[in-house]
C-alpha cells in the first residue's frame, strides 16, 4: 500500500540542567495509508513526543515528516489527534460539540451530520447531554464521534483508552474497530498496552528506553475480530512484552 505517513531519522532533544536531554533519538518508519499502526514502549521513552511530531504540534531537531509526499511541519485538518486528556468542551452539549468541529466546513445539515456520528458510536438519546453527564466511556464516544465527524483522513490517537477501565477500554476498542469497518481512516496509536496494540493494529513497533529507538517491527497477521485469547494473538502479545524485557519465564 502507498505510505500515507513517512517519519524519516527524526530526532527530539530538550534542555535540561544537566545539559540536552535526548527523547527521540533518530527514529524512521512508514504507515501505508489505511493501516492501523501501533507504538509501544515504556512509560517516559518519547512516545507523545514522537506522535506530536508526526502530527505537527512539535518541530523534530533533526529529520522530517511526510504526510502524502507533503513536509509536515504544523497540524493539518487532515488530521485529528484524540489523546488521553480529552477535547470536549464542558460547556456546549453532544450534538454541540459535534457541530462545533464542523465549523469552517461546508456541509447542508450538520446537525444531522453530527446526530449521525453520534449514533455511530452509540450514543443516541444522549445528543442534549453535557460532559459531565456522561460516564467515562460515553465522553470517551463522544470524542472519538467529535474526531469523526469532520472526515479526518489520519487518526492520531495518544493512549486515548488509558484512563478507562478494563472492561470499558476493551469496549471503546470494539467501537473503534467498527467504525473502521465502516470508514476508512489512517491510524497511529501511540499505548503502552500490549494487548491494545494486538488487537487494534495491522502493524507494531516496539519503542526502547529514553532515548526512544524503534528496536522492533512486528506484523499482526490476523484478521478482525481477533480473538484475544486465541494462541496467536497470546504469542504475539508474549513475543512483544520479551522485546520489552517484562515477560515472564
Amino acid at each position: 500500500m502507498p505510505a500515507k505517513i513517512v517519519v524519516r531519522d527524526v530526532c527530539k532533544s530538550y534542555a535540561s540542567d544537566s545539559g540536552p536531554l535526548r527523547v527521540v533519538d533518530h527514529v524512521s518508519f512508514e504507515v501505508g495509508d489505511g493501516e492501523v499502526v501501533a507504538i509501544v514502549g515504556p512509560s517516559g521513552c518519547g512516545k507523545s513526543t514522537l506522535m506530536n511530531i508526526v502530527a505537527g504540534f512539535e518541530r523534530p531537531d533533526q529529520g522530517s515528516v511526510l504526510t502524502d509526499g507533503e513536509q509536515r511541519t504544523r497540524p493539518s485538518s487532515r488530521g485529528i489527534l484524540i489523546s488521553q486528556h480529552g477535547s470536549v468542551f464542558p460547556w456546549l452539549t453532544v450534538q454541540q460539540n459535534l457541530m462545533f468541529g464542523l465549523n469552517g466546513h461546508a456541509h447542508d445539515d450538520k446537525q444531522a451530520l453530527a446526530d449521525h456520528y453520534a449514533a455511530m458510536v452509540g450514543l443516541t438519546g444522549f445528543e442534549a447531554s453535557y460532559p459531565h453527564e456522561l460516564s467515562g466511556g460515553m465522553l470517551k464516544r463522544a470524542e472519538l464521534a467529535r474526531a469523526l465527524v469532520v472526515k479526518p483522513e489520519i487518526l492520531y490517537m495518544d493512549e486515548p483508552f488509558s484512563a478507562l477501565d478494563a472492561l470499558m477500554n476493551l469496549r471503546m476498542r470494539n467501537e473503534l474497530l467498527r467504525v473502521l469497518t465502516e470508514e476508512r481512516h489512517t491510524v497511529l496509536l501511540i499505548t503502552h498496552d500490549v494487548e491494545e496494540a494486538v488487537h487494534l493494529a495491522d502493524r507494531i513497533l516496539v519503542l526502547s528506553a529514553r532515548p526512544g529507538r524503534i528496536q522492533a517491527s512486528f506484523d499482526v497477521p490476523m484478521t478482525h475480530p481477533r480473538k484475544l485469547s486465541g494462541s496467536l494473538v497470546q504469542g504475539l502479545r508474549e513475543t512483544i512484552l520479551r522485546e520489552l524485557g517484562v515477560a515472564g519465564d
